[in-house]
């Protein structure tokens, strides 16, 4: 597997950085400044990103995990501060199957992650960037709308909503043809 660092973590890469606080670069002196105002802090195990804006950057799809942050804290703050490490990058690009998708039921969000994450356990299917992002949408739609189900009988809409989404995600049938199945 590819290693990366300083060098080369710019270059078709997809990440998933920690916001932390602005207090974790508050004695570093940014290593590079990049012409959309972002600026970059690099240690020997990883590296600081300080932007106003994630996703898709350049070639390259980096995002920022929020979730360890209060939401009072990262609210009205423009820049956010994110951490990774070295080892928390993995090749990018937009034919190869790298992509899996994870939802949490219980705060009804969906993500997408690599397959070369170590926690990837091989049973989700893997998909392209672009056919990635058109299953992140519908499995948005099962989550957080209604009317996907109008003419689907159902007893309880949360078991409806895991049952299909879990299709969604281990298999290539379309979202028509797993609705047909209930």
């Amino acid at each position: 597997m590819k290693q990366y660092h300083k060098n080369n973590f710019h270059k078709h890469t997809f990440c998933v950085y920690k916001e932390v606080a602005n207090d974790a670069i508050k004695n570093l002196q940014p290593n590079f400044s990049s012409k959309s105002g972002s600026s970059y802090y690099f240690t020997e195990e990883g590296l600081y990103r300080v932007s106003n804006h994630w996703g898709r950057a350049a070639n390259c799809r980096w995002k920022l995990d929020s979730s360890a942050m209060t939401s009072t804290t990262s609210k009205n703050i423009r820049s956010k501060v994110g951490y990774a490490k070295w080892t928390d990058f993995y090749p990018n690009n937009e034919q190869e199957n790298l992509f899996y998708i994870q939802v949490d039921f219980e705060t009804k969000t969906v993500a997408f992650l690599h397959k070369d994450n170590p926690d990837y356990d091989g049973k989700l299917m893997c998909r392209n960037a672009s056919e990635t992002a058109k299953r992140i949408k519908i499995c948005k739609e099962v989550l957080q709308e209604n009317k996907w189900c109008n003419y689907i009988k159902y007893d309880n809409l949360e078991e409806l909503q895991i049952k299909i989404i879990r299709d969604l995600l281990i298999t290539n049938k379309s979202f028509v043809e797993i609705k047909r199945q209930y």
